[in-house]
């Protein structure tokens, strides 16, 4: 790899680890750890999501590169057990999680589930750099978010 683009890619990286962080902290709420932890993540997840739909989507120039790494961070963001962070008592407190999550645990795993499988093929789409495998694997992937949301996230955010 030619240095220049070497320190491109890590002065990108090291640009999206300081915007994800500024993110991130802003969710940090000690006296309630948990909806903070996946705030944070669910934040993360979007950060990461975002651009590669944006690209699919042509409202931003389209970049291998970026969309490998997006879509890396992405499974491995799916690789994390985020569903800890809905334990007992969790449904308190600044949230924009609905109560029927704590209601349907089951569902609720399923989907998150679904979501890591996505999140894992719309890497092997961005690994094979076909961008009609990519497009549709960013749409099964988003599906899966929606199906969630449309559940379980409160469209009257309580925050």
């Amino acid at each position: 790899m030619k240095r220049s683009t070497r320190k491109l890619l890590l002065s990108i990286a090291g640009a999206s680890c300081l915007a994800a962080s500024v993110q991130v902290a802003a969710h940090l709420n000690d006296k309630e750890p948990m909806q903070s932890y996946r705030q944070s993540y669910f934040t993360l997840l979007a950060m990461n999501f975002g651009p590669i739909g944006s690209m699919v989507k042509g409202e931003m120039p389209w970049d291998d590169a970026k969309v490998k790494m997006f879509a890396g961070d992405l499974a491995a963001l799916g690789s994390m057990d985020v569903s800890r962070a809905f334990g007992p008592g969790t449904d308190k407190g600044t949230t924009r999680a609905k109560p029927e999550i704590w209601d349907n645990q089951e569902d609720f795993s399923a989907k998150l589930q679904d979501m890591r499988d996505a999140v894992v093929a719309l890497q092997g789409a961005a690994n094979s750099g076909d961008r009609q495998a990519i497009a549709e694997a960013t749409g099964a992937a988003g599906k899966t978010c929606k199906s969630c949301h449309d559940e379980y996230k409160s469209k009257d955010y309580l925050y």
